[in-house]
């Protein structure tokens, strides 16, 4: 098992906007006073620059374009809706907005698999939406794939059962709590897991004051130290910064990196960067546009591609 990838799926937005049907329970939308033509070309550009950097490393990126008819603002999140594990099985979600389920396209599997990747099985998680039951992918699911634990902070979009049938169905323990942010005066669920929590390799990037519940919290430390994770806590300003929202990826020469926005980078004491370089490079963009219309990040933009080559 591996905890880390050299190949990422992304998605080029063609329709790039703020989702006025996610922005009900994600906080960390805001509205730009920019027609959605400009925001969507600001968004291209950014991403551009984003899958550049990654190729100069290095890393293999799959991009495959959005198609403008079916309307979906969030396409650019493509990890969301679908995971790719080493076995060769793929999972496919169950989203909370509508919209964003017109973003599942399994022509992507085919796209995939011209590329010499193989796959056994699609095991499909989408008839919970009949039940308006939701489980949205490696957003609320972050996977520590070595030692087969899955930490989720419950939400709407992170419903308990659904996310214990997927324990099963792929062989991870849960680690489950519950997360929150300051809006307006009070304190409500962050959408997703992945906006506080990162797993790497060697280290764990986490904002430990998200989780309120002290024996949650304490539980939630206590699996990253006993798997060996060095803990790399951020505060909650940092966290509204995105500096939650990291992955590592493998470059060229099997080199790692931690990839984030420029803000999230920017956001970083001193001291929280010489920890991180300890083990890996930080490869940080410019995602203002995406991350203030889409209120997802570098992690979000990124679905990981574990599959066996064929």
């Amino acid at each position: 098992m591996e905890q880390i990838t050299n190949t990422v799926l992304m998605v080029r937005p063609v329709n790039f906007r703020m989702n006025e049907e996610t922005a009900v329970n994600n906080y960390f939308q805001e509205e730009l006073q920019l027609k959605n033509e400009e925001i969507n070309n600001k968004a291209q550009q950014e991403f551009d620059t984003f899958v550049d950097k990654l190729k100069a490393v290095g890393v293999n990126v799959v991009v495959v374009e959005d198609k403008k008819e079916l309307d979906t603002p969030d396409s650019i999140f493509p990890n969301n809706w679908v995971s790719f594990h080493q076995d060769g099985k793929v999972a496919v979600y169950p989203m909370f907005a509508e919209n964003r389920r017109r973003e599942r396209r399994m022509e992507f599997f085919e796209v995939l698999e011209a590329q010499g990747f193989k796959i056994s099985d699609v095991v499909d998680y989408t008839e919970a939406e009949d039940e308006k039951v939701y489980l949205e992918g490696t957003g609320v699911l972050i996977l520590d794939r070595i030692n087969r634990k899955a930490y989720c902070a419950l939400s709407v979009r992170a419903d308990e059962e659904l996310l214990i049938e997927f324990c099963e169905d792929f062989e991870y323990s849960p680690v489950i709590f519950s997360a929150f942010q300051d809006v307006d005066g009070k304190r409500l669920p962050i959408y997703h897991t992945n906006v506080m929590m990162c797993v790497a390799e060697e280290f764990a990037v986490i904002c430990a004051d998200a989780i309120d519940d002290t024996k949650e919290r304490k539980s939630v430390l206590k699996h990253l130290k006993q798997d060996g994770k060095e803990i790399i806590t951020i505060t909650e300003v940092q966290m509204h910064q995105f500096a939650g929202n990291m992955l590592q990826v493998k470059g060229g020469e099997n080199k790692t990196y931690l990839v984030m926005s420029a803000t999230a980078h920017k956001s970083l004491t001193a001291h929280q960067i010489r920890t991180i370089e300890k083990y890996c490079e930080i490869l940080s963009s410019d995602l203002n546009t995406i991350e203030t219309c889409g209120g997802g990040s570098a992690r979000c933009m990124m679905a990981e591609v574990f599959l066996p080559k064929a």
